[in-house]
């Protein structure tokens, strides 16, 4: 199981040393690092960074686009397109810095794509500006895996590309075989959508190309540590990562604020592993001959298996 956390919550304990990062999470056990481009690579060339993660014994999953200033107004589908194709160039250099340190993943979160008012956007216009820019991006980088990151409001009111449904229309739209999707649990329990729901369908078609666990109420992007709040949701989310061979990063997207970041991120360790042994000790079997008998009782003897 490919491990690895968000860098932001340990930075502060860190002097904001990403070598210091690093070595804590190779003491941790982690195996993989997500860096957020480009504000974890400013003044990092590529040979740096790779020198930097084999001294910790870590790898690159990927990078994750932030955009920032400029962009407050949208991204790939901003009404000017300079700025547009600003966030492309960028999305392009991603993809360079990735391969360069051989990632497998970059992810591509447009917080600010979206509106705030009515007759605030042409929806049809956006709408086409981003699959085309995603294609331009795909086609550019055909070696690398462009994952769109879905969520459903935060920064603005409406999210342009809010949910799975959108998410996977635009994904067929743009029909490029290195195109996918990263499912954020959180995200989805905004949306009220069940997590595993979303991991079966991209499963079977091959196009989950990015997983960020974490746990939350469903009103707010919470952040909170794995398990925590809706366990059997993640427990069923895991087997059909499981199920459909997940091959990249269990990436933990939470925020501790008030905990102790090193603490907490041993807990999302001790929790996932915790939870992978309960499937592969129940067996895949097991979890399919649940599904099979569509039963709510069978599902209430299961909370009582996992129980004993």
């Amino acid at each position: 199981m490919k491990l690895a956390t968000r860098i932001n919550s340990f930075l502060p304990k860190f002097n904001n040393d990403l070598d210091q990062v690093f070595g804590e999470f190779n003491r941790l056990g982690l195996s993989h690092v997500d860096l957020n481009y480009p504000e974890h690579v400013v003044n990092i060339k590529t040979e740096q960074m790779n020198n930097m993660l084999k001294k910790h014994d870590l790898k690159a999953n990927g990078v994750a686009l932030r955009f920032r200033k400029e962009f407050i107004n949208g991204e790939l589908g901003n009404a000017d397109q300079t700025i547009s194709d600003k966030a492309i160039q960028l999305c392009k250099e991603a993809c360079d810095y990735c391969e360069e340190i051989n990632g497998d993943v970059v992810t591509i979160w447009l917080g600010f794509d979206g509106f705030d008012y009515s007759f605030q956007i042409d929806y049809l216009k956006v709408w086409k500006q981003i699959i085309n820019a995603i294609k331009e991006v795909a086609d550019y980088a055909p070696n690398v895996k462009i994952s769109i990151e879905y969520k459903p409001f935060q920064p603005r009111a409406y999210a342009f590309v809010d949910s799975f449904g959108v998410s996977l229309a635009m994904l067929n739209e743009i029909n490029k075989d290195n195109v996918g999707i990263t499912l954020d649990y959180c995200h989805m329990l905004m949306k009220h959508e069940n997590p595993a729901y979303g991991a079966s369908i991209l499963g079977d078609k091959e196009k989950l190309f990015g997983i960020h666990i974490n746990d939350g109420y469903g009103l707010n992007d919470d952040g909170l540590m794995i398990g925590t709040s809706s366990l059997l949701k993640t427990i069923e989310f895991l087997y059909y990562t499981k199920l459909y061979n997940y091959e990249y990063a269990y990436y933990f997207d939470t925020f501790p604020v008030i905990e102790d970041p090193v603490e907490e991120c041993e807990r999302n360790i001790k929790m996932i592993k915790k939870l992978d042994n309960i499937i592969d000790e129940l067996g895949m079997d097991y979890f399919s001959n649940l599904i099979k008998s569509n039963s709510a009782v069978k599902v209430s003897d299961l909370i009582l298996d996992i129980l004993k």
